[in-house]
């Protein structure tokens, strides 16, 4: 693909181009799914469920695609500069590496990171017969296991899956809108991707009754290969632009509860001069006036 910049020629030009520009807030991620040249039923149709679950986030190719990320990254980059994409899963299967997957992110249009599963144990959206939740909804990311924390890879790989099924970034939530529940516990060198369905009934309090119901997919992943990001480029792809950050307010300040506070600087007064309501042992006598007498 040319680096060459031209100008638009149409309107509807311009405004693509105006859509691909760099915002201040970036709007949410969308996600390229593909298939390889030789991908399974079992990871072809964990493809197509995550296409599933971010139908409103995401664009399916369906062609065979001869090619794996891990030999060449190139046509990755294109085609997600071509259609405005940041997201990215590519399925495949071979006799080495059967049943995989990979999740990738791309900045500034070249490949941020991309880490590469083998999908064990897997029920699809289809397998699990329970009522779904609606397109479009936020799920609920519950991430359980010390390994996220203690292991770079593992955290790296949170950050990457935080990414990918986040959805839209919202200020306020409201308690009926949680709906969709995605599980993911590290344990024993893998990683138990659940997905449920929150059902709230009624218990008598002002809080709901929880319940959890299993709605698919379900698939137990294991990391096969990763190519992370250097320290330089995660941090240049995390940085916060400076029009972005919110303007310090001067003598303005929050406390631990986060009650708003303010400082009021004043002049020095005297105090001699202020108004108050003294004692009467505290008065300062006046000094009689001479009467004057008339001769």
């Amino acid at each position: 693909m040319s680096d060459k910049i031209t100008k638009p020629k149409t309107h509807r030009g311009k405004r693509m181009l105006a859509k691909r520009e760099p915002k201040i807030i970036e709007s949410s991620k969308k996600a390229l799914m593909l298939r390889g040249a030789t991908a399974s039923l079992t990871s072809l149709q964990f493809v197509k469920d995550l296409h599933a679950i971010k139908r409103t986030h995401s664009t399916y190719f369906g062609q065979k695609h001869p090619f794996n990320p891990f030999e060449d990254v190139k046509p990755i980059e294109e085609l997600t500069q071509k259609y405005d994409l940041s997201l990215f899963a590519f399925c495949s299967h071979n006799k080495k590496r059967p049943n995989n997957v990979i999740l990738g992110r791309i900045f500034d249009h070249q490949l941020l990171d991309m880490i590469e599963f083998g999908v064990e144990q897997f029920k699809s959206l289809i397998e699990i017969k329970n009522s779904k939740v609606m397109e479009g909804t936020k799920p609920c990311l519950i991430f359980s296991g010390d390994v996220w924390h203690q292991n770079e890879e593992y955290s790296k790989c949170k950050s990457l899956l935080i990414d990918f099924f986040r959805g839209e970034s919202v200020e306020q939530v409201r308690l009926a809108g949680f709906e969709h529940a995605l599980s993911f516990t590290a344990a024993d060198g893998k990683i138990f991707l659940r997905s449920y369905k929150i059902l709230m009934t009624k218990s008598g309090t002002k809080t709901p009754h929880i319940e959890l119901e299993e709605i698919g997919p379900s698939a137990d992943l294991v990391i096969k290969r990763t190519k992370l990001a250097s320290a330089d480029l995660f941090k240049r792809a995390c940085r916060t632009p400076s029009a972005a950050k919110p303007k310090k307010v001067k003598n303005m300040s929050k406390d631990v509860f986060g009650s708003k506070l303010g400082r009021i600087h004043m002049p020095r007064q005297d105090y001699r001069k202020l108004q108050v309501k003294r004692g009467r042992a505290l008065r300062t006598e006046k000094t009689p006036k001479k009467s004057k007498i008339s001769k």
